[in-house]
């Protein structure tokens, strides 16, 4: 029994013109590419020693398997026809691309392409090392889309620095099979001769970032109280808020202040994960702070009326507030599943969440799981360009209580160590519940960190909350004398 038939390999079919694809049956019968009649097409995979080890085979039904071993012959079109060494060899991601350039190049330059498609390219490149190395030049050419960018980033550091060069298609084209069809031949050479040295994603020069870097600097969009917005040149997309205080210290009255004046005076969407609260209780607080009025608190001097005209005012078309309905849900994964439906099909640039916590509780290690979490949200903001707000619960300080006026430190954050890393500002909320009626309405808004400038950590402000109206309102100083200046 021949070693073809132990490993159940097709014999030689005929060597034919793929006429779709616009490739001769010369160039086929170069890099061992033929067509059994009745099966398919079928390309051969050798080893070192020239043996044909393994095939893959495309069927008609476009259904694709593997005959024989392939692990051990190497990519397509090495060692048959190509044996090694020389100035420059193509590397494709599939066969079909490999025999287009081999077609448009009458044959003269070496290509290959991996067997395993992206998925599988990190692991064709590793094996190959040697043999690819033996080239002045490897030209990753695989497809323009995610996995192909994906399988670059992979395949390229593991190549000698300095050979590796990248190809792309042009805008229009997926691959070079896609652009041989369109009879772009010229279009292919070019696109291999103007291969660009190999840079890690992440690494630029300032050439290359020398139309933003000459851009004028523009300020974010405001905050709900200007003094906010002059310390911290207004809010950003891309950048992480996180907002600290102890319990009732007034949390979800400056987030819910803040919501409403993104949604109504800014007329920008927005995505609300308040774990805390039932869909229609944030209704009815955003819709307060838009009217002035207490909606979720029940008798005090509302009407129904009052409350419909004012949710018409808040979001006219009800079509840009967008509450995750949880029904006690925390799971993190399933929210950034949430959120990145929100910002890339409905176009909500700026994310609230009450409360970080949460996401972690339960967790067998809470401290490596907001890590995880806090990560990820520092990708994902940067990745989709959107501005994420959340809260954060503290640990007990040491001395004075927050419920008392105790001064928020970057240390209380449940978590602090990763907030503390990921976040562009953080902020903290002081207030002494204790006191006496002015002080106990008045709260002291501080800037713990401004990754920006650096310049407004440390500043504070103060906000007093009306009762009659749930309405804060930035103060210059207090209206009363009987603060605790321990407090504030």
């Amino acid at each position: 029994m021949t070693s073809s038939e132990k490993l159940n390999l097709f014999d030689e079919g005929s060597y034919l013109d793929l006429k779709g694809r616009r490739i001769s049956s010369k160039t086929c019968r170069r890099m061992n590419y033929h067509v059994i009649d009745g099966v398919g097409q079928v390309a051969n995979i050798y080893d070192k020693g020239g043996r044909l080890v393994a095939q893959k085979l495309r069927t008609k039904d476009k259904d694709f398997q593997v005959r024989g071993k392939l692990r051990e012959g190497g990519l397509f079109g090495q060692y048959r026809p190509f044996t090694g060494g020389g100035k420059r060899v193509v590397v494709t991601e599939g066969e079909m691309d490999a025999l287009s350039y081999a077609e448009v190049s009458g044959g003269t330059w070496p290509v290959v392409s991996v067997t395993s498609g992206a998925s599988g390219a990190k692991r064709d490149i590793a094996r190959n090392i040697e043999w690819l190395s033996t080239f002045d030049e490897v030209v990753l050419w695989f497809d323009d889309d995610g996995p192909g960018h994906a399988a670059v980033e992979e395949c390229a550091p593991l190549l000698p620095p300095g050979k590796v060069k990248i190809a792309w298609a042009p805008d229009g084209f997926k691959d070079i099979s896609d652009m041989l069809q369109a009879g772009e031949p010229i279009a292919i050479l070019q696109a291999v001769w103007n291969a660009a040295p190999y840079t890690p994603a992440g690494l630029v020069t300032l050439k290359d970032i020398r139309e933003d870097v000459l851009k004028p600097v523009e300020w974010g969009y405001p905050w709900p109280w200007e003094v906010l917005t002059n310390l911290t040149y207004g809010r950003r997309e891309g950048e992480l808020y996180a907002l600290g205080a102890g319990t009732g210290i007034g949390k979800t009255d400056v987030f819910m202040t803040i919501i409403e004046q993104t949604v109504t005076e800014l007329k920008r969407p927005v995505g609300l994960f308040l774990l805390e609260m039932e869909p229609h209780e944030i209704g009815k607080r955003l819709a307060g702070k838009q009217a002035g009025k207490r909606f979720h608190v029940p008798d005090d001097g509302w009407t129904k009326d009052e409350l419909i005209n004012s949710l018409e005012a808040l979001d006219p078309k009800g079509d840009k507030v967008h509450i995750f309905d949880h029904f006690g849900v925390t799971d993190w994964d399933l929210i950034k599943g949430h959120i990145r439906y929100l910002v890339q099909s409905c176009g909500v640039k700026d994310i609230f969440l009450d409360h970080l916590t949460a996401l972690a509780a339960g967790a067998e290690d809470e401290r490596k799981e907001l890590e995880k979490i806090m990560s990820e949200m520092g990708g994902l903001v940067k990745e989709l360009k959107f501005t994420l707000y959340f809260i954060s619960h503290l640990a007990t300080p040491e001395g004075k209580p927050h419920e008392e006026g105790g001064r928020v430190f970057i240390r209380h954050f449940k978590g602090a160590r990763a907030i503390g890393f990921w976040c562009h500002y953080m902020f903290g909320l002081e207030r002494n519940q204790q006191a006496g009626e002015d002080t106990r309405h008045t709260t002291t808004f501080r800037v713990l960190k401004d990754r920006y400038t650096g310049q407004a950590t440390g500043c504070t402000f103060l906000l007093k909350y009306h009762a009659d109206t749930g309405k804060l309102e930035h103060i210059e100083t207090p209206s009363e004398d009987d603060f605790d200046d321990e407090s504030y």
